[in-house]
């Protein structure tokens, strides 16, 4: 049975209105905002980020909770363990641990840091020549680089320290060397892939320059890649700074480095092991909180990934 109802007021459109037709239930992200929010999503490399704070604000704020500088030797006071006058407790000549710790940061982030950026520099214009121009200049540049990696990283390191001399400036030229030959692989095949990009190819037919290409279409969509490469190479230049310096190769007294402190407090490790744990452990955290936040950031910047 079919019931029929001739009656118009029961089928009456709905109101719209044109605003309501453009109103977006969700906001707008740009690609940045957009890393920003799934990296905070990743709670392990949030981790990873806020030890990278606490170490930063050791860094710069800790000397001033420490009435004892770092370089003060008090030979009444050798071998302390952690107290509330130290807290971190003495070396063998009376020097406060946690003085030196904080000294130790500075230096290590400091080498890190900038051996990161210049292998930054370095290995992205290396890279970006070499795939924009192709051919035999491309074949040059790589093989130039292919020679530098065939030798040992930490040979020429060592070499390098021992001609040039101890120090902040001759470890990070030594860092950086040979360091830039990874990133400028990475920038590379980055740039090679975006070259068959149609949007390159409409680029190079109105004119644009190679220098715009590469700065202005390359390299700003091959960020992703770069900027996990770089977070990764910073604790590989911290380690090898700690490295060095507990062979004796790198900074010298009376200044402090996680390293030297290390290689003090081995022969003390039986009866006062606070001497070796705290420098091995802070260089532990700092190396494992760097590779967390890489690795969070190779996440939120692949776009597999992305929803």
């Amino acid at each position: 049975m079919t019931l029929l109802v001739d009656d118009d007021s029961l089928f009456l459109p709905l109101e719209q209105d044109s605003t309501d037709r453009e109103h977006i239930s969700r906001p707008s992200l740009s690609f940045w905002q957009d890393v920003w929010r799934r990296f905070r999503l990743n709670r392990v490399a949030m981790a990873g980020l806020i030890i990278l704070m606490l170490l930063t604000v050791l860094a710069t704020l800790g000397p001033i909770f420490s009435s004892h500088p770092y370089y003060e030797i008090h030979l009444v006071l050798k071998n302390h363990a952690p107290s509330f006058e130290h807290w971190f407790g003495t070396d063998d000549l009376g020097r406060d641990m946690f003085a030196r710790i904080c000294c130790g940061a500075r230096i290590s982030l400091f080498v890190g840091i900038t051996a990161a950026l210049i292998d930054l520099v370095i290995g992205v214009l290396w890279g970006g020549v070499a795939a924009l121009f192709g051919g035999k200049i491309d074949n040059l540049l790589m093989r130039i680089a292919d020679i530098l990696y065939a030798i040992p990283y930490l040979l020429v390191v060592i070499m390098l320290i021992v001609v040039m001399g101890s120090g902040l400036i001759p470890i990070i030229i030594a860092l950086t060397i040979t360091g830039w030959i990874g990133m400028s692989r990475i920038v590379r095949g980055q740039l090679m892939q975006l070259k068959q990009q149609e949007y390159i190819l409409a680029a190079t037919a109105l004119g644009a320059s190679q220098r715009r290409i590469l700065f202005k279409h390359l390299l700003p969509n091959a960020m992703g890649p770069i900027i996990v490469t770089m977070t990764l190479t910073i604790p590989i230049a911290i380690f090898t700074e700690a490295f060095l310096s507990f062979l004796g190769l790198g900074v010298q007294a009376p200044m402090a480095s996680w390293g030297t402190m290390a290689n003090d407090g081995l022969p003390a490790m039986r009866y006062y092991p606070w001497r070796l744990f705290l420098p091995a452990f802070f260089i532990s955290i700092t190396m494992l909180a760097f590779n967390l936040v890489g690795d969070g950031l190779r996440d939120a910047l692949d776009p597999k990934l992305r929803k």
